[in-house]
């Protein structure tokens, strides 16, 4: 592999692969000569003049040949449009459900990593696991680390399954705790509190858990500091715990990634009327 690869996106200018371009482009990473994107119209959703120099075009396969690096990031159902001959290129799935073995056989790529990104790397904050191909060489795997570094932290993993337990826990970005703030701001509402200020409030508590938790303690050992007091706070955690606050984690996790496991993302495709796809 180069030392600076061409890297292209399909799917440019969906919210991911637009927060990914601008992220590599912030940190470096890659020059905007150097970067290609697709997207239907053509027009480039980098909307900042100092990346005019980005490539745009509607034609993936164009982009294809310009890339040593290709990175698919539009839905997993739009993949049966995009039409691509990859081969001796590191091609980059972020879709959801999509199999290693349908991304080789799709693009003609043996060298192909699938990483389930999430909306997070809009603020540069995804955790981002991976998985690769027995055909994907020590550099490019140490190439990709470093490019889903740009966005937030990144794993690799070695195993399907493993992976699309992660989409479950980690691909939903910000899913989980702004459903703990939408309950923690329908109750203050519902005790009298002015919404304005439950609204400023519930938000403050899932602010404040994400900058606390890892900050020197494990969680473990926040919740027992925390429970240690025998006051208020720990009256609230043993009343949730008590009705099942577990038990509902666990059940929403098993859901999820039940479908992540057995997802079909090419079962509309026969209905799709349009051409080839990107966000």
């Amino acid at each position: 592999m180069n030392e600076e690869p061409t890297i292209g996106i399909i799917g440019g200018s969906g919210w991911l692969g637009r927060s990914i371009a601008l992220a590599m482009l912030d940190k470096a990473f890659v020059q905007p000569g150097a970067l290609v994107l697709s997207n239907r119209s053509a027009s480039n959703p980098l909307t900042s003049a100092k990346w005019s120099e980005v490539t745009v075009t509607s034609d993936n396969q164009a982009l294809v040949e310009r890339c040593e690096v290709v990175i698919v990031s539009v839905r997993p159902e739009q993949f049966a449009e995009v039409e691509i001959c990859a081969e001796n290129r590191l091609v980059i799935s972020l879709m959801a459900g999509v199999s290693l073995e349908d991304v080789v056989q799709r693009t003609g790529s043996r060298q192909v990593i699938r990483a389930m990104a999430n909306a997070a790397a809009e603020i540069g904050k995804s955790y981002t696991p991976w998985l690769a191909t027995q055909q994907v060489s020590e550099e490019q795997k140490a190439f990709a680390q470093c490019l889903f570094e740009t966005f937030g932290g990144a794993d690799e993993v070695f195993s399907e399954s493993h992976l699309n337990y992660l989409t479950a826990l980690v691909g939903t970005g910000p899913a989980y705790p702004a459903l703990l703030a939408r309950s923690l701001f329908q109750h203050a509402v519902s005790s009298g509190l002015p919404p304005a200020i439950a609204q400023r409030a519930s938000h403050a508590v899932v602010v404040q858990a994400s900058q606390l938790i890892g900050n020197g303690r494990s969680v473990d050992e926040l919740l027992q500091a925390l429970i240690s007091y025998r006051g208020v706070t720990a009256a609230g955690l043993d009343a949730m715990l008590a009705s099942g606050f577990d038990k509902t984690i666990k059940a929403g996790l098993d859901s999820a990634a039940s479908v992540a496991s057995s997802m079909n993302p090419f079962a509309h495709s026969a209905d799709t009327k349009e051409g080839p796809m990107t966000r």
